[in-house]
């Protein structure tokens, strides 16, 4: 079969008019979808049920975030920190400053399959350069600098299903990289995975499925696009507005992809014509994803 046989459509679920969507994260605990607007400095969850959507402001820009073991908390990508966001009293409990001094703020981010924080961060400056880093936050919620590529755009962070691959981007080269990834932490044989080979798109978030293919959503691109695990396309999904940002499995089997997408970069005459931008869209792509890894680091009790 064809690449363009198995091509799905996204259609929209909600229209959230995020500036910036991004970390699209299913919680299989509670049967809801996270996701934050950057820009906006919100969380937003959805709860299919009843179809409500519900946000948080956020004391700055959240740019990522992940699941916590303790269900009362998630651990915050906030712009320039991390912290532990108390779910009940909104309340946030900081644990470390990233990359202090520099203008670059928190990027993507997902946890490997041991329930340590991988993130990346993002530079600020025009033109941007590649000052940021990738990092990891222990269980002990110490922090440590990964020996990858210094980025401008930290983004595609994702693990294999087994949790020995880990992939990753620097946007403006428009390439995905992978590399082996010990349980213990180490990190080798990092190289290229992907080369975008479509004339517009970058790589932004990505997750990854059961089959371990790879789904990324291409900002600019108006798609999600999934490779397997040698790097050859395997399937597409079209997205009806430009900028999809990052993508989840959920639903009830895990089979339902949710696509973030942002408003940011499109100016009066783009956003006229692109009106769904900023939405959160779903499309059910033949594929089962993973229970999101769950970070085990422990915030301190007050």
């Amino acid at each position: 079969m064809s690449v363009a046989a198995r091509e799905r459509q996204a259609a929209l679920l909600i229209d959230a008019k995020c500036r910036l969507g991004e970390g699209a994260t299913w919680c299989a605990r509670t049967g809801r979808f996270y996701w934050t607007d950057i820009e906006g400095a919100r969380l937003w969850r959805y709860d299919p049920d009843d179809g409500r959507s519900t946000f948080w402001p956020m004391p700055e820009r959240l740019a990522t975030f992940a699941l916590c073991a303790d269900p009362h908390y998630l651990l915050l990508g906030l712009a320039s920190h991390l912290a532990f966001f108390d779910l009940a009293t909104g309340e946030t409990q900081h644990i470390v400053d990233v990359e202090p001094g520099l203008n670059t703020r928190v990027n993507d981010g997902r946890c490997d399959r041991q329930g340590r924080f991988v993130f990346g961060t993002k530079d600020e400056t025009s033109p941007m350069k590649t000052v940021g880093g990738f990092y990891r936050l222990n269980h002990d919620l110490t922090l440590e600098r990964l020996p990858l590529p210094s980025p401008a755009i930290a983004n595609s962070i994702a693990f294999s299903p087994d949790g020995a691959t880990m992939y990753y981007c620097d946007s403006p080269t428009r390439t995905i990289r992978t590399c082996a990834y010990g349980s213990d932490g180490r990190i080798s044989g990092d190289r290229v995975f992907v080369t975008l080979t479509d004339a517009t798109g970058l790589p932004d978030g990505s997750t990854v499925d059961r089959d371990g293919g790879l789904w990324n959503a291409q900002w600019g691109g108006a798609r999600v696009v999934r490779y397997g695990a040698d790097g050859a396309e395997t399937a597409r999904v079209t997205v009806p507005t430009a900028q999809p940002s990052c993508v989840a499995l959920g639903g009830a089997q895990l089979g339902t992809l949710y696509i973030t997408s942002g408003r940011d970069e499109l100016d009066a005459h783009a956003l006229g014509k692109d009106t769904r931008a900023g939405g959160v869209f779903i499309a059910t792509p033949g594929a089962r994803g993973l229970p999101e890894p769950l970070f085990q680091g422990t915030p301190v009790r007050r």
